[in-house]
């Protein structure tokens, strides 16, 4: 994995302490972290697994897993928001050429733009989607399906798909009533699928305990990524377990959140809720939590939602993508964090 100038310089950047913050170290940065960036897996919901996908695609050579839950399609989409509310989401209007979505990734591929598609060959792929979920429906969900299958050996594809869970992130027991698809988009379900995704992509995994050793941080996503977080939130969060503070060699997951589930819509929810944190805790893991913004003109993106339709760039679906950029430099950033910066976030 290559550190670009913009990252080098990301070392300098503010790494707080997040208020919301697990554990009892008061610790005002980010400890400096031993992390594995050649054996990274991600996860996404709703807009977060397309940009999950993306994300997978665009770094497969470094990326070994990936997580969807009710996404669709690589490049669905087609950089039109019009083509994503009438195909990608909660309808499909026409039949959607999946073998063209294909070919504009192979294309992005022999351009650079892509890593090399025959990475995905040995990859691990999770994929979900609930029965109950009228946001995005099966028959886009099954499309990723077809496209995975088309890329990986299928002995490493497990597809969830009988599940009565709606438009949510299922977990054990936190969050709403899992049959309804109401903020924060977290469900009580009795399925703890953090650990059925993370024990199919990472091998020798040990189930959790009760208690959480590490902490929630800040990270200055402007200061870190710079012109390419702009249209991303200020801060993101990144989980990291005790271990991994003491200097232990840890693996790194990615986790992007779904449209209305960033950080200033549903608080601490999605970093601290889905059971991700409970698995990393206790498995050498830290877990990067990318937030996005809401905007209401110039780009439109009145949910906070990750860009699977163009509007940060026209490269949003491809590693030259200004989002795809920010994420990667955060990550990155993490691997060599300083700790001359000790500005402390006081939150709201």
């Amino acid at each position: 994995m290559k550190l670009t100038t913009l990252i080098a310089s990301a070392v300098a950047s503010a790494l707080c302490l997040s208020p919301l913050a697990q554990g009892q170290e008061n610790q005002k940065v980010v400890p400096k972290l031993s992390l594995d960036l050649n054996e990274v897996t991600v996860s996404g919901l709703s807009s977060g697994g397309y940009m999950a996908t993306q994300f997978h695609l665009a770094h497969s050579d470094w990326v070994r897993g990936v997580g969807v839950l009710a996404g669709g399609p690589y490049y669905c989409a087609q950089g039109d928001i019009t083509t994503a509310l009438a195909q990608c989401v909660n309808k499909v209007d026409g039949e959607i050429d999946v073998n063209g979505l294909s070919a504009q990734a192979a294309t992005y591929a022999s351009e650079g733009k892509l890593a090399d598609m025959s990475n995905l060959k040995d990859a691990k792929v999770w994929l979900f989607h609930g029965t109950r979920d009228n946001r995005v429906i099966r028959e886009v969900s099954d499309l990723l399906f077809e496209q995975y299958k088309s890329w990986t050996d299928t002995q490493n594809i497990k597809y969830v798909n009988d599940k009565p869970i709606a438009h949510v992130f299922p977990t054990q027991h936190n969050g709403t009533e899992c049959t309804s698809s109401q903020s924060p988009y977290i469900g009580n379900c009795g399925y703890d699928a953090a650990g059925d995704m993370l024990t199919h992509l990472v091998s020798d995994l040990t189930p959790p305990d009760d208690t959480l050793s590490g902490q929630l941080y800040v990270l200055n996503q402007t200061a870190i990524a710079g012109s390419n977080a702009k249209t991303l939130a200020s801060e993101g969060f990144v989980y990291v377990p005790k271990s991994c503070a003491e200097g232990e060699r840890c693996r790194a997951h990615i986790s992007f959140h779904g449209c209305n589930q960033y950080a200033d819509a549903v608080g601490d929810a999605y970093t601290t809720q889905t059971g991700l944190n409970a698995w990393a805790d206790d498995n050498n893991m830290v877990v990067l939590y990318p937030q996005t913004k809401k905007s209401l003109f110039m780009p439109l993106n009145p949910q906070g939602c990750w860009d699977w339709w163009g509007y940060s760039s026209p490269d949003y679906a491809n590693r030259e993508g200004d989002q795809i950029k920010a994420v990667e430099a955060l990550l990155s950033s993490l691997n060599t964090a300083s700790t001359q910066n000790t500005e402390e976030t006081t939150g709201e």
